[in-house]
């Protein structure tokens, strides 16, 4: 009998949660598609890619909303420190609301629009804001689903370059889990300036190392997962704040919104966030491979652990397998989703589709893009 995370297939399905499930369990195997993904772009487009960021005059936008968002703010940091350009995460939610802050005027611009449908009324209209308010701004388009309106809207277009991702990480469940991670990945493959072969090893790496932890942690992160923790918070610094912001995320979203999820830094976390704790409470913190932030979040951990007020403090670190925080981000990962998926069955929730009243949906709706002028 197969088993994911833990408990029988036949258990997800039943309790109609077997796309979540399956999809946080394949996320080594889509992994290993990527490479073939990103050979399928003309080299053409490889050369614009890198041309552009090797320009320090240029500026590159990482853009998505929600879990989207984040999959840019993970990397965005690591790709400023290794190019010229000035590369930068922005929200779609943020981009259309306050275009004027954002769209310098006679810079060279390369929108990065991260989407698991394409179909987010923010993701087209952040592409054409862009393209009315910044001529000659050039686009590339990280999705995971060929049909969607972004992918459509960007083929054959000369300023659009559209990379299309195995279809299985197209997530069918409510919450981004292998759609998440593949466009991280992807996203760092294709525009970190290391040697291709190196870019190419990492991804196997971690697609084993990923394997090996779903296997061998399941049993730990299922007893955890079915703890009554009422609050959970989760620490990281630098790109793995966006991390922590992502692993809350996903709390909110499967827990149906029950159970109280904050995301922080270790530094941050003491200047007023600390006061959520109670011994209904989980920290987790995600360590560092820099050394220098290693310390600072060592501090904390001790620190939580003498206080002894929160219910359960742990650490989830990876410095053995000597990989930068953004790409081992996505081994990290997978524990905040097993947690959220068993947190979700605990509470007797369709992770699947955790508010059957569509008061959160899958593809956001409600959303009245207003022209800009």
């Amino acid at each position: 009998m197969t088993q994911l995370h833990h408990l029988p297939a036949t258990r997800w399905a039943e309790r109609g949660g077997a796309h979540t499930a399956r999809e946080i369990a394949q996320q080594p195997a889509v992994w290993r598609q990527l490479p073939a993904c990103l050979d399928a772009l003309p080299a053409a487009a490889h050369h614009a890619l890198h041309t552009l960021l090797a320009d320090p005059r240029a500026l590159v936008l990482l853009t998505g909303a929600g879990t989207s968002a984040y999959a840019g703010e993970l990397v965005a940091d690591h790709l400023d420190a290794a190019w010229p350009a000035q590369v930068r995460a922005l929200a779609t939610t943020s981009l259309l609301s306050h275009p004027a802050f954002y769209l310098p005027a006679q810079r060279p611009v390369l929108l990065v629009s991260f989407a698991r449908s394409g179909n987010s009324p923010e993701s087209q209209a952040a592409v054409e804001l862009v393209r009315q308010q910044s001529p000659g701004a050039r686009f590339l388009n990280i999705t995971c689903n060929a049909d969607g309106k972004l992918a459509r809207h960007g083929a054959g277009q000369p300023d659009s370059i559209n990379v299309v991702l195995p279809p299985a990480c197209c997530d069918q469940g409510f919450a981004m889990t292998s759609s998440f991670s593949t466009m991280v990945l992807a996203a760092l493959t294709l525009l970190s300036p290391d040697p291709l072969p190196v870019r190419v090893q990492r991804v196997a790496q971690l697609a084993a190392l990923a394997e090996q932890a779903l296997s061998t942690q399941a049993a730990d992160w299922h007893a955890l997962g079915q703890r009554d923790f009422q609050r959970i918070i989760y620490l990281g610094a630098g790109p793995l704040e966006a991390l922590a912001r992502e692993a809350a995320l996903k709390v909110l979203e499967l827990s149906g919104g029950r159970t109280l999820a904050l995301a922080n830094t270790p530094l941050g976390f003491r200047h007023g966030p600390k006061s959520v704790l109670n011994q209904d409470s989980l920290v987790v913190l995600f360590h560092s491979q820099d050394a220098h932030a290693r310390r600072y979040d060592q501090d904390l951990l001790d620190e939580l652990r003498r206080d002894n007020v929160a219910g359960a403090v742990i650490a989830i670190d990876g410095a053995a397998h000597g990989l930068p925080d953004p790409w081992l981000a996505m081994c990290h990962v997978l524990f905040a989703q097993v947690l959220a998926l068993h947190q979700s069955l605990r509470l007797g929730l369709t992770p699947d589709n955790p508010f059957p009243d569509g008061t959160v949906n899958r593809v956001v709706q409600g959303v009245i893009v207003h022209a800009y002028a």
